[in-house]
């Protein structure tokens, strides 16, 4: 289930890309912090912190720390640096522990199938489930067992057990993982028996005189005849 951090948040006034990028190298990011109908407020956490909190997973639940108010949050919308990927900016939803939020979480696939050690490929076409529930109740990841695929089997939505209060949006015949045959060259062979009228000219030890050959032949024959 999610964790809860704390984390201070400070009020900011200014806006725009140059007192942006003076924070960020003091050590800040900027962020807005919105939702449950409340007003967007401005304001800076530390990158540090904020890097911390966030290596325990995305949904971790965060408590914000604005002057004296407390916000329970969660982090939405995180961007870095494309190359660098030092923060660059973070929107934090409100959220309350009793109504329900969307989220994604990471289904990871568990156990070698029977179908691999038969020498299958196990394929996967899910990574990222998308899910609601109470933000106390957003499971870290989500895991398939799938020891029992053979080749030919395959594992659907359905069939993953979602913890209590968690309900995933996904149809129950979405098809998650699957094993499937390996894939092998076919290389065409000739068919036994089905040989050219040369081939069959050769096999018996007559090769086909080519046109020109006969006309060389003749050429050569009315030669002699000329001479004699």
């Amino acid at each position: 289930m999610a964790n809860e951090s704390l984390l201070a948040a400070e009020p900011r006034s200014e806006r725009g890309s140059r007192p942006a990028g003076r924070l960020r190298r003091g050590g800040l990011v900027p962020a807005v912090v919105y939702g449950l109908g409340s007003d967007t407020v401005q304001v800076t956490v530390p990158a540090r912190e904020l890097n911390h909190i966030l290596a325990g997973g995305a949904n971790t639940l965060i408590t914000l720390k604005i002057g004296g108010d407390d916000a329970l949050a969660l982090a939405r919308q995180v961007q870095r640096h494309p190359t660098r990927g030092d923060l660059l900016h973070v929107d934090f939803i409100r959220v309350r522990t009793d109504v329900a939020v969307s989220a994604e979480v990471q289904l990871h696939l568990t156990g070698e199938p029977g179908g691999v050690r038969d020498g299958g490929v196990l394929e996967q076409l899910v990574f990222s489930v998308p899910i609601e529930a109470k933000p106390q109740d957003i499971p870290h990841d989500l895991e398939a067992d799938v020891t029992h695929l053979g080749i030919g089997d395959q594992i659907r939505m359905g069939e993953i057990p979602m913890p209590n209060g968690v309900v995933t949006t996904l149809e129950p015949d979405t098809l998650v993982a699957q094993v499937i045959a390996p894939r092998v060259a076919e290389e065409e062979a000739p068919v036994e028996g089905e040989e050219g009228a040369d081939g069959e000219a050769a096999a018996d030890g007559e090769a086909p005189a080519a046109d020109g050959d006969a006309a060389a032949s003749d050429a050569s024959g009315d030669d002699e005849g000329s001479g004699e």
